[in-house]
């Protein structure tokens, strides 16, 4: 009998102590483009969009006077999103918490910038502030890698705002008043030559 007192106490006590364990949620990244068509996605005219080899590929001529656009059919609050993107010719972006409007430029809202030459990664309110953070040609040319696949995200946390290319921060907001919610889009800039290509297309809530 006293050889079982440790083994009935080992009992007890493992019964009675808390248990170790949590049940927490883990975010995983979630794809916002299928790679075989635009399932989730829909268009604002000009410009084309068109799905080659798993990747999205963006058009416009100089005499399209409108903002081409690609747009979430979902709302987001609270995310991150990343892509990694192709900027061939001409202005693009990638647009978050916007609505869509019946003007030429087709939603207002925060835009991070994707050009070929400058300003990449910079902060921009379309129908609203214009330039919240235009980063100069020099800091520019420590993270954008021109003619190459450049990775690009976006943090949006209530008003803070984090924008990052190729893992550099390159845009920060902090308590911002602005824009809380709407859809994500990608952009093909009016009036000018465009070809820009996207793939990877992920966000995490």
């Amino acid at each position: 009998m006293i050889r079982l007192i440790p083994l009935i106490f080992l009992l007890l006590t493992s019964c009675l102590s808390p248990t170790t364990s949590t049940t927490s949620v883990v975010q995983q990244w979630e794809p916002l483009f299928n790679g075989k068509n635009f399932k989730g996605w829909f268009p604002v005219p000009g410009g084309t969009w068109e799905v080659t080899d798993g990747m999205i590929l963006g058009k416009s001529s100089a005499g399209e006077k409108r903002h081409g656009l690609l747009v979430t059919e979902g709302r987001y609050k609270d995310f991150t999103v990343r892509l990694k993107y192709k900027a061939v010719k001409g202005n693009s972006g990638l647009y978050f918490r916007v609505d869509t409007v019946s003007d030429a430029v087709g939603v207002h809202g925060f835009q991070a910038e994707i050009d070929p030459e400058k300003d990449a990664g910079g902060l921009y309110e379309t129908g609203g502030r214009a330039w919240v953070v235009k980063p100069d040609s020099a800091a520019v040319a420590t993270w954008y890698k021109p003619g190459e696949w450049n990775e690009m995200s976006v943090k949006a946390a209530g008003g803070d705002i984090t924008v990052m290319v190729n893992d550099s921060v390159t845009a920060r907001l902090t308590h911002d008043p602005g824009r809380l919610e709407g859809h994500i889009a990608l952009q093909l800039h009016g009036g000018m030559d465009m070809e820009v290509w996207f793939k990877d297309v992920e966000i995490m809530k």
